[in-house]
């Protein structure tokens, strides 16, 4: 029976800053990808609550929520249920500025994640081909063959008819107009002069002819230069022709235009990528592939992988292989493998699930839940998948594996890797699942290492152990949990945890004996530094800094000891308020990973003095 996503479609989307917020939203085989209006209005903490949810990343200009195996359903049923419109891209009104490798990135992803799920499939099945016609199980001259060949090479022969469409949902063109541009490059006639070497010209312009099929540049570049174009024609025609017209000057001035100058450079550049990356290679496989597969799992953290794909299908189209991918294949395994070393150690029911399930989806090329449910979070694990990576990565480049199709490594994919150096590949492989597995197991972790989400508490600390340390009110007044106050930076505990206090009168006093850290001469802040270790920031309200040190008159400067009870600033409640500010002042303990737990007061008012905060080392 399927899963129902209902609510956790609706969660999502409330918690991104709702469907208005959204200017586009595409999946890949884990996350989603948005692309927000507005970041500050997604809660990225009440996300990664979400039951479903493995993590919320922030890269490449894209607000990416990590779902795991069942991205597909989820996303659909947020199209389904939210009114989120899908495949859109709507850059208007965005306030979020990316630098150049952003956008390079959240372009890239945006041009090739829609079509992944069709070249992977098509890639494992050219890989099947591969493994029946070397076993001598089908012959290549059958009929069976062929037609199961053109089943999976299409989308990588028609690759500018398939770019064409993505990248003009991408970039805001006519999908069809440049559908048809991709089609007139790939044009019967056209491929055939090609073929015969002939010379044409296009009104006295000689015409460079070049092979388009499986090229990636030329297509993308064209439909860029057709979607300026548009824009031109739609906003300089009359309403009353434009609908007809623009499409007609478009294929009439970007086809030609293509032909004579766009392809030619395209290529040019296309051509220049792969042979960089294959200049870079051939220097030293070994030590190149060692390098490359030791920082991919981190470059898979924030997204950035999807940014080497074109530099992949470069290297399929001009050399008919690549080794970029294959390098990096193993690191699939050895995630797993470090997932499967938690699996076997641990003794906590619930982490043995979810380190069982990882693992298995390993070894299926989906690495985001080992990465980020596993290995991510204990970091030993980590170190360890990526240092047996970096090591099958090395033995990859020596034996110079690589792959026929844009893939990435699995037990369901491994034919694709079929010809030089795959027994190699192989073992390299093997080494990283058991050198993950076997590292995690004996050095990686232990169950001391698990930490109770709810509580900040370690299973290995006892009773007896514990040591409790009290942090008193600054000020009269009535207490709120931090999730209440207005101030999203502070609710979502982004910069501590702790209490907030509503004052009473404009006095705040030392919660501890101990150091000021640091008193902004603006009166709105205070970073305090206790005798035993804890570190205290005190906020006078939100955005008080605005107000430039008016109506706060401070008492203490960095640097100075202090008691508890000790007077730190003085301020004016009343005309802070009457300049529209809160005077809601949250205290907050901002190293607080360095204790077990912080419990904070269940009592709703509180004087000077007494204990609003427990610490517990």
């Amino acid at each position: 029976m399927a899963k129902n996503y209902d609510q956790l479609a609706k969660d999502i989307v409330k918690n991104i800053g709702g469907k208005e917020n959204v200017l586009s939203l595409v999946h890949c085989a884990t996350r989603l990808r948005f692309k927000l209006k507005d970041k500050e209005k997604a809660n990225k903490s009440a996300l990664e609550r979400l039951e479903g949810v493995i993590t919320v990343v922030e890269s490449a200009g894209q607000y990416q929520v990590v779902i795991g195996n069942s991205v597909g359903e989820v996303y659909n049923t947020i199209g389904n249920v939210t009114g989120v419109v899908l495949n859109s891209n709507n850059e208007e009104g965005s306030n979020d500025k990316n630098g150049f490798i952003s956008a390079a990135i959240d372009t890239i992803s945006g041009i090739f994640t829609p079509i992944l799920a069709a070249m992977c499939g098509a890639g494992i099945l050219k890989g099947l081909l591969m493994l029946f016609t070397t076993m001598g199980w089908l012959a290549d001259s059958s009929g069976t063959y062929k037609v199961l060949y053109a089943a999976c090479d299409s989308v990588f022969y028609y690759l500018p008819i398939v770019l064409a469409y993505t990248s003009a949902k991408k970039f805001n063109a006519n999908p069809f107009v440049a559908v048809s541009v991709a089609g007139a490059l790939l044009y019967p006639s056209m491929t055939a002069l090609f073929s015969a070497k002939e010379s044409i010209n296009f009104l006295g312009i000689p015409v460079v002819l070049i092979s388009y099929p499986s090229t990636v540049v030329p297509i993308i570049l064209a439909v860029y230069v057709l979607s300026r174009l548009e824009k031109l024609l739609n906003k300089t025609l009359p309403t009353v022709c434009k609908n007809f017209i623009t499409p007609t000057v478009c294929l009439a001035v970007i086809v030609p235009l293509t032909f004579l100058v766009i392809g030619p450079v395209g290529d040019t550049l296309g051509r220049l990528l792969a042979s960089g990356y294959t200049y870079l290679y051939n220097i030293n496989p070994m030590v190149g592939g060692a390098i490359v597969a030791t920082v991919w799992p981190i470059l898979i953290i924030f997204g950035l992988h999807w940014g080497f794909v074109p530099v992949v299908t470069n290297n399929l189209a001009i050399y008919g292989r690549d080794t970029l991918f294959t390098i990096t294949g193993p690191n699939n395994f050895a995630q797993a493998g470090a997932a499967l070393g938690v699996f076997l150690k641990t003794k906590d029911t619930k982490l043995k699930a979810i380190a069982g399930s990882a693992a298995g989806t390993g070894l299926f090329g989906i690495t985001e839940p080992a990465i980020y449910g596993v290995t991510l979070k204990y970091k030993k694990p980590f170190i360890i998948a990526c240092i047996s990576s970096g090591i099958a990565g090395g033995i990859t480049g020596y034996v110079g594996a690589g792959a026929s199709a844009l893939v990435g490594a699995s037990i369901l994919t491994l034919p694709a890797f079929i010809g030089q150096g795959f027994v190699g590949f192989l073992i390299a492989c093997v080494i990283a699942y058991f050198g993950g597995a076997i590292g995690t197991y004996l050095f990686g972790f232990n169950d001391s290492m698990i930490i109770n989400e709810e509580t900040q508490e370690s299973k290995e600390i006892t009773d007896a152990d514990l040591k409790e340390i009290e942090v008193a009110s600054p000020a009269n007044g009535t207490v709120m949990i931090l999730s209440d106050v207005s101030d999203k930076a502070f609710a979502s505990e982004q910069l501590g945890k702790g209490i907030a206090i509503v004052p009473e009168e404009g006095k705040i006093y030392s919660p501890v004996d101990g150091t000021v850290e640091a008193a902004f001469p603006t009166g709105h802040a205070f970073g305090l530094k206790s005798n035993s270790g804890v570190e205290i920031l005190i906020h006078i309200g939100f955005n008080t800094v605005e107000l430039n040190g008016q109506y706060f008159n401070v008492k203490v400067q960095s640097g100075q000891t202090i008691k508890k009870g000790d007077l730190l600033v003085e301020f004016d409640i009343d005309k802070i308020k009457a300049a529209g500010y809160e005077i809601t002042t949250p205290v907050l303990i901002t190293n607080y990973s360095e204790f077990s737990s912080i419990i904070q007061t269940n009592d709703t008012t509180k004087k000077i003095g007494e204990n609003i905060i427990t610490i517990i080392k």
